[in-house]
């Protein structure tokens, strides 16, 4: 205790770097690596500039990757990726450059924003704006789709890539409307977060995605009575509604609205996600789909309006 509070005062208030040997603290105790990644957790929280620590002490890595990722330090989460799931494909521990001569495809695989856009405006000199989306955009997304589906791909890198993909399709629908070819009609999936709950994290990670896949969003927002999603579904003539809930108390709300849904527009299919839910509970309160993770919703919109 007397040395983080030690750490706090020189690092905080006289601004003065620090190093620390972390390992001392747990002499005479059993699992020491337990007690040494805690202390070091701690010491990191109050300043620490520098610990001495076993590099090859799985327990003390693990602790300072997820603390600089917690903290920000670590941008998109990758050095904590990269040490903590050797699986995971092209990621680096330290803060993506800007690569030479990367493919569109390879950019939004690799989530590299500005890399995709350069790539993207040398490609509409080459191809024409479909054939860039066939053959380069829509691959890699169902890349990094597949990665994620398989554990080798995280949410960080998911959401990376379709921001990279977000960019150069805009790029791309520029040029269509140019050319006077962007004027199909998109098919339409209405999201919402059902009455009560507040949490749209989920909602808007599948929004992003599907909008990457050309369908077009209408996005209720959350807390959203059941009255209203079946309005703007018959409004809309909508075809596939995405409801989502992340607390157990409105579940019961999603049941409601489902219901609803099903008296005034049968034709309408329904994919459900969020936390609490699970295969058994989906079917149990009516939904066509269960989407275990937001890749799943794309699957399913794709299969419902291509198949």
């Amino acid at each position: 205790v007397t040395t983080l509070e030690a750490l706090e005062l020189i690092t905080k208030r006289l601004g003065v770097r620090t190093v620390l040997g972390v390992s001392n603290i747990s002499f005479g105790l059993p699992s020491r690596p337990i007690i040494n990644a805690g202390f070091y957790t701690m010491a990191m929280q109050k300043g620490l500039s520098a610990g001495i620590i076993n590099p090859s002490s799985k327990e003390m890595m693990n602790a300072y990757y997820a603390y600089c990722a917690l903290m920000g330090y670590d941008k998109n989460c990758n050095a904590y990726i990269a040490g903590c799931a050797p699986q995971a494909e092209n990621i680096s521990r330290d803060v993506p450059v800007k690569a030479a001569g990367l493919t569109l495809k390879d950019a939004i695989i690799k989530g590299l924003k500005e890399d995709a856009l350069h790539a993207v405006k040398h490609l509409v000199n080459e191809a024409s704006p479909l054939a860039i989306i066939n053959e380069q955009l829509i691959p890699a997304l169902d890349h990094a789709g597949r990665g994620f589906e398989e554990g080798t791909f995280f949410l960080p890198q998911l959401l990376m890539s379709a921001e990279a993909a977000k960019g150069a399709f805009t790029v791309l629908k520029e040029e269509l409307e140019k050319s006077g070819q962007a004027g199909t009609k998109k098919d339409k999936v209405l999201l919402a977060t059902v009455k009560g709950d507040i949490h749209d994290i989920g909602k808007n990670i599948v929004k992003v995605l599907l909008e990457n896949y050309s369908f077009e969003v209408i996005d209720m927002g959350k807390d959203v009575a059941p009255e209203k999603i079946v309005e703007a579904v018959i409004t809309e003539d909508i075809k596939l509604v995405g409801l989502s809930a992340l607390m157990t108390t409105t579940v019961a709300n999603m049941e409601q609205t489902i219901k609803l849904l099903r008296e005034k527009v049968p034709q309408c299919r329904i994919m459900v996600g969020g936390a609490v839910l699970n295969q058994e509970y989906a079917d149990m309160i009516g939904a066509d789909f269960y989407g275990k993770d937001a890749m799943q919703s794309v699957y399913y919109a794709q299969q419902v309006f291509y198949h």
